[in-house]
């Protein structure tokens, strides 16, 4: 995904002059293609992450397209302010290219892991965040990048993803994705977490259960005519993200159903990371994390069990 990513920046570049490509305190072979044919658009700017952002809103003000790329906490904590004054408050178009979303720096601790970036942008306003699934559906991102209006966020997972997406539906920003029908629960995704999904319904099906999904590359702006249609014909809405449950997926989807006012009552449940330090619940790798807080697709088999198992309780 993070190669798709930045070597479809460099193919966009040889196309289209507005294009700029900032880097921080990268290797040095990243882009260097672009770096050696189209050098007076390639700036690798060091550890100033601040700078960086506020040299991309100038470059932005005078017509320019610019993509900074650099780890996603310093983005997100270290920028916040230039992401709120120079970005968002004049709606430029800055695409902000966050390496490491979620706990993929788990080895490096709190510091390295982007476990609130999704919260802190959602309240801004004028910024769209997007998390694709994988390399392929990157692929079919990118290029809406070019005359999108105002700044966007992207959330890169690890890299060599496994590849669970698919063309149709196409994505397009602002628009969830249907990848399964169902009447019993609907599973709402946003990244790497569709493959999860996807494992959780094949198990459900051999049980009788029918699990929808509904997947969210595109967080802010929130499909939410598409969220409600589909909430409404089920009994229960889960969401799954790598990504605290404070302010992220969940925090949105808690948000629109509270004030959907559905005709029947709808059992809900957020799985994410809890309200605490990463590194203080544990160290390890990215899948180790994850397992332990329960953003497995086991662990979602079990809950989507559950809520419908209280669900028939309760009815009958």
């Amino acid at each position: 995904m993070r190669l798709t990513c930045l070597n479809m920046v460099y193919e966009m570049a040889k196309e289209d002059p507005r294009i700029f490509f900032i880097g921080s305190d990268l290797g040095f072979g990243t882009l260097r293609q672009f770096r050696a044919e189209i050098p007076d658009r390639f700036i690798m700017e060091g550890i100033n992450e601040a700078h960086a952002v506020g040299l991309a809103a100038g470059l932005a003000l005078e017509g320019k397209i610019v993509f900074v790329n650099t780890i996603a906490t310093f983005l997100t904590r270290r920028c916040l302010e230039q992401i709120v004054l120079d970005l968002c408050l004049h709606q430029v178009n800055v695409r902000l290219i966050g390496n490491g979303g979620g706990v993929v720096y788990a080895p490096l601790g709190s510091t390295h892991l982007a476990f609130e970036d999704l919260a802190l942008l959602r309240a801004i306003p004028n910024m769209t965040i997007v998390a694709p699934a994988d390399a392929d559906e990157m692929r079919r991102f990118m290029p809406q990048t070019l005359d999108y209006p105002g700044p966007i966020y992207i959330r890169l997972a690890k890299g060599f993803d496994p590849v669970v997406s698919r063309e149709d539906p196409p994505f397009i920003i602002g628009q969830g994705l249907v990848i399964r029908p169902g009447r019993d629960v609907l599973v709402l995704t946003t990244g790497i977490t569709l493959r999860l999904a996807l494992a959780s319904a094949e198990i459900l099906e051999s049980e009788g259960i029918e699990m929808a999904i509904l997947h969210l590359p595109t967080i802010k702006p929130l499909d939410q005519e598409k969220i409600l249609n589909m909430a409404s014909m089920v009994k229960a809405v889960i969401t799954i993200e790598e990504h605290t449950i404070i302010g992220g997926l969940g925090s949105a989807l808690a948000e629109l159903m509270a004030e959907a006012d559905f005709d029947q009552p709808k059992r809900f449940r957020r799985l994410g990371l809890p309200d605490a330090f990463p590194d203080q619940l544990g160290y390890g790798s990215q899948d180790s994390l994850l397992a332990r807080h329960h953003i497995t697709s086991g662990y979602l088999v079990e809950v989507a069990r559950n809520l419908l198992g209280k669900m028939k309780r309760t009815t009958g």
